[in-house]
């Protein structure tokens, strides 16, 4: 099986690449179109800064053929926030593959103060509603850093609440993303990118 790595301007393209190696996965790490239409599973990984990375996708037409890849993509992180229509971050048109819009977290005077921005750390899900998540239960915790968030809807595959419930996961067609971050999450995250692979 051919995993491609979609290289581009934005962080964590290695700790996804180690994550797959040690589930015993090697992954090429490429920004060839044709090598990127010839993969058998496509990772768009990212952390990172919407409009900068958006500008870069589109400079390099990466951003016309993400749309139209066929194979199981799967957006992480950033990945997942570009993948959805507009995001409040710069005020960035995105790809829209998704019909979700990303906004920024704001704390409320009346919410615990112990809830900071970005959201940091350990947090669990709900209402998993996708095969990413064959043999994970609301019980596992997965890792999450960022200070937008995807809003609820149609496509949303799991939920978490941080100051606000928002799109955890995404599923359309054969377009996945997580917000949260499987490469960091431990033996969850790995059992996230061995479903991945074996969609």
């Amino acid at each position: 099986m051919k995993i491609v790595i979609i290289k581009y301007n934005a962080g964590n393209i290695r700790s996804v690449d180690f994550a797959l190696q040690r589930l015993g996965v090697s992954a090429l790490i490429s920004d060839n179109a044709q090598e990127i239409r010839s993969a058998d599973r496509v990772i768009f990984p990212g952390v990172g800064e919407a409009s900068t990375t958006m500008e870069f996708l589109i400079h390099h037409k990466l951003d016309t053929l993400i749309r139209d890849l066929k194979q199981p993509v799967l957006g992480i992180c950033l990945g997942l926030q570009l993948m959805c229509t507009h995001s409040e971050e710069g005020d960035t048109s995105c790809l829209g593959i998704f019909p979700e819009k990303v906004k920024k977290f704001v704390s409320l005077p009346n919410q615990l103060s112990e809830l900071k921005i970005p959201h940091m750390g350990w947090n669990n899900l709900k209402e998993l509603k996708s095969p990413l998540f064959k043999a994970i239960n609301e019980e596992d915790y997965f890792y999450f850093v960022h200070s937008f968030y995807a809003t609820t809807g149609v496509d949303t595959a799991a939920i978490c609440d941080y100051l606000i419930p928002f799109s955890a996961a995404l599923q359309r067609d054969n377009f996945y993303a997580t917000q949260f971050h499987p490469e960091k999450s431990g033996k969850t995250g790995a059992k996230i990118l061995e479903n991945f692979i074996n969609l």
